[in-house]
């Protein structure tokens, strides 16, 4: 019974990193999301994606950019163009999926961004990804972290 679930959990993991490659693509060329959508499918890693959750995240992130860069405006110390491009389309996926996504618990979502950030990004950037998906979680998902932060922590030994 493991097994699928941690196939579900590759094929998601998947999704997010080739949805992260046609953002950036996007974020440096502003070519057209089927043009970026046709030239993601040629790429080896396509086929182990969880392809549902790679075109709600790749095209929802586009047709909502300006939504998710208001939301990200609030918690960011400059503007979402200054940032590097790699952490900007990272910082989109996971507000998109945090928006969208209830299925996926937000420390989930969050650390799915940190992993991007860690794989993708600049030397520390995923320090600067994990705070700023932090407080867009605190946000959008208010009761879920808050429950979170009122459940009793586990005693460690």
């Amino acid at each position: 019974m493991n097994a699928p679930r941690t196939s579900n959990r590759s094929a998601r993991r998947q999704s997010r990193q080739v949805a992260l490659q046609g953002l950036y693509q996007w974020l440096l060329s502003g070519d057209d999301a089927g043009a970026i959508d046709a030239h993601l499918r040629e790429q080896p890693g396509y086929a182990k994606c969880d392809q549902g959750h790679l075109d709600l995240l790749l095209h929802g992130c586009i047709r909502e950019a300006a939504v998710l860069d208001g939301l990200l405006t609030g918690h960011v110390d400059r503007p979402t163009k200054e940032l590097s491009p790699i952490e900007h389309a990272v910082l989109m996926l996971g507000a998109f999926e945090l928006q969208h996504c209830i299925d996926v618990p937000y420390k989930v979502v969050i650390n799915e961004g940190v992993e991007l950030a860690k794989t993708f990004g600049g030397t520390d950037g995923h320090k600067y990804v994990n705070g700023v998906l932090d407080r867009v979680a605190a946000q959008v998902r208010r009761v879920e972290v808050a429950a979170a932060r009122q459940a009793p922590q586990p005693r460690r030994t």
